[in-house]
């Protein structure tokens, strides 16, 4: 009977909590909603206010491009725009009429796109001889129709709105007038900071704002066919369009919606908006107006701590009548409990001491077992450390084995010929074979300390640049024997001066990353049943501003689609009679990884095997004496 109390008293609690609670919710949404919807009242006004003001300044000037199209200054222009009194007599007149209707500027083009006569031709940054050809105000008029365009002006910097009309002579568009308004008095008309006012274009960028730092950003990130148009019609000049960081909370119809905007560093600063809107018809603009939510916040919290003040009042009432009343109920049952007690106590105490050493016995047992348990798991730890040992050993000896390769093989030729060279006496030529079989052993002793690159260990050294030139020039020597039969040739681009360019990485790991593709090409082109007749290899480098692109391609079998996806794993090799460990490639790939490149392979239509190395382009510098060589080398 006691636990059914207990857990009817919890009910209770339980309930009476849950009523709170969506009383509390309740005040607090009806407060917001009533906030909200009276919020929504004053800022259509106002935004019918702002769209209105704009709508009649723009409204305003809608003629006057008409009226100029048909004045005969402006058609004596077109009949002989090389008249040097027709010129000075349309400037005047464009500079009178412009006065007169207080636009930023007035200017005539004729259908080639260049501006034959301008309001402010006296002014350095004239509009005359400008060319407008790209402009979609002048697209539209010369159709036709009649243009209507806002953008920043590629001549003065300075934005506006454009209007264009054509200008029809004998029934034929000769030219198009354009009259260009200055709207930053919209602005300037909505300065409150707190309640910001925009209007954004067709694409939804803001091009009007009275929050300086919203001006000439966009609602959503721009796709990419957007943002061509704008850099072709340079609608906003050299202005950075970047999205603004606002996301929708609510939507509440199609003219307003509850947004969030964030702003300062990483988005720390926050603050949500009643985002209402209009659409301006005609030009295809949309003028939005925040107002913003603080205050409605505020009230709603007012409401609901007053709700829950009244909620804890009534609950405290309630909970001091209740207790009132168990109190003396409690005294009637006290008695009775009170002759029982004593007895169910000293039940109780041994209950409790036999449930406590039967736990202790329990507990005792497993700290045993967790003991052994933790014993075998360091075991296990122990033998898996040792395994990932002697895994890594087996990948550096292999790694080893793999680099120290070609640096051997070019070792044992320069011996052999510096053995030939001094028994003729030719000791300029032995010299020069001692001082490469040097610089063969400095290599191979920077091979093994770079081992580490493949086990993922070592960083990059940033600063470091290398000569593609002298890079393939080193490869070459390496690979002289085995290149001897084969028909090697090596072409830079035409834009690349000096037949050299200089990429972001260790001259030594780029010479890695040839010899292995140069050292593959040689394997396919001479070994094998499918061996071409006539073995060549190509090595093509293209550069631009950012990037720098070797093609090591031959004329070999190509490679197997079945091989194409494990090409780049390590320990992979389709070279038969295992005459390779499957390094070569594994390393070149994470070596162009490491230096911010990459690797990729496909098959050349009509046969062979291509290889793309892409490195970044480093800063040009000079190249050494000697270092050089021509364009196109031919081996």
């Amino acid at each position: 009977m006691e636990r059914t109390l207990l857990i009817r008293r919890w009910l209770w609690i339980v309930a009476i909590l849950a009523a709170c609670v969506a009383f509390c919710l309740m005040t607090y949404s009806l407060s917001w909603q009533r906030g909200v919807a009276e919020l929504r009242v004053n800022a259509g006004a106002r935004v019918e206010r702002y769209a209105g003001s704009l709508k009649s300044t723009v409204d305003r000037y809608e003629f006057l491009p008409y009226l100029l199209s048909l004045h005969p200054f402006v058609h004596d222009l077109l009949a002989n725009p090389k008249d040097p009194a027709r010129v000075q007599r349309a400037n005047d007149y464009l500079f009178d009429v412009n006065q007169r209707a207080k636009a930023s500027a007035a200017y005539v083009i004729d259908a080639g796109g260049v501006a034959l006569a301008s309001s402010n031709w006296r002014e350095a940054a004239t509009f005359v001889g400008q060319e407008y050809r790209f402009r979609p105000y002048f697209i539209d008029a010369i159709k036709g129709a009649t243009g209507r365009f806002y953008g920043v002006g590629t001549t003065t910097g300075e934005p506006g709105y454009f209007v264009s009309q054509p200008i029809v002579v004998d029934g034929q568009i000769r030219g198009v007038v354009v009259v260009k308004l200055n709207l930053e008095w919209f602005q300037r008309a909505g300065a409150d900071a707190s309640e910001p006012v925009v209007v954004t274009d067709d694409h939804g960028v803001i091009f009007l704002s009275s929050e300086p730092r919203w001006q000439y950003r966009s609602l959503a990130p721009l796709p990419e066919d957007v943002r061509a148009a704008l850099e072709r019609t340079r609608q906003y000049y050299n202005q950075r369009i970047t999205p603004l960081s606002m996301t929708g909370d609510e939507a509440l119809d199609a003219d307003g919606d509850i947004v969030t905007i964030r702003e300062g560093r990483a988005g720390r600063d926050s603050r949500r908006f009643l985002a209402v809107r209009r659409k301006m018809g005609e030009p295809d603009w949309t003028l939005i107006y925040f107002a913003p939510l603080d205050q409605v916040v505020v009230n709603a919290r007012i409401a609901a701590v007053a709700a829950a003040c009244l909620a804890a009042f009534t609950c405290l009432l309630g909970v001091a009548w209740n207790q009132r009343r168990e109190r003396m109920a409690d005294m009637l049952r006290s008695r009775t409990l009170l002759q029982t007690a004593y007895a169910e106590l000293n039940e109780r105490v041994a209950e409790r001491t036999a449930d406590l050493q039967s736990a202790n016995a329990r507990l005792q047992t497993e700290v045993q077992e967790r003991a052994r348990t933790e014993h075998e798991l360091r075991e296990a730890q122990s033998e898996l450390v040792q395994a990932s040992k002697l895994v890594a050993l087996g990948q550096m000896a292999a790694g080893i084995t793999h680099e120290l390769n070609q640096p051997l093989s070019a070792l044992r030729s320069f011996s052999d010929n510096t053995r030939l060279l001094f028994d003729r006496g030719d000791h300029d030529a032995v010299r020069e074979n001692l001082e490469a079989i040097a610089s063969l052993t400095d290599r191979m002793g920077k091979i093994t300390g770079q081992l580490r690159l493949f086990a993922g260990k070592a960083r990059r050294s940033a600063g470091h640049t290398a000569s593609v030139r002298r890079a393939l020039d080193n490869t070459c020597t390496l690979l002289r024997a085995r290149l001897r039969d084969i028909a090697l040739v090596i072409d830079f681009a035409g834009d690349i001066p000096g037949a050299d360019v200089d990429v972001a990485c260790e001259s030594l790991r780029l010479e890695q990353i040839l010899i292995n593709l140069i050292g593959n090409a040689v394997d396919a082109v001479s070994n094998g049943p499918q061996r071409s007749a006539h073995p060549s290899i190509r090595v093509d480098v293209t550069a631009d501003d950012t990037w720098v692109r070797i093609r090591v391609g031959d004329n070999g079998p190509g490679i197997a689609d079945a091989h194409m996806a494990r090409l780049f794993e390590p320990f992979f090799s389709t070279k038969e009679g295992g005459q390779g460990m499957g390094l070569g490639l594994a390393i070149s790939s994470s070596i162009a990884q490491e230096h911010g490149g990459q690797l990729v392979a496909r098959n050349v239509p009509g046969g062979g095997a291509e290889f793309l190395l892409t490195l970044r382009r480093a800063a040009p510098c000079a190249s050494p004496s000697g270092s050089q060589a021509s364009p196109r080398n031919d081996v």
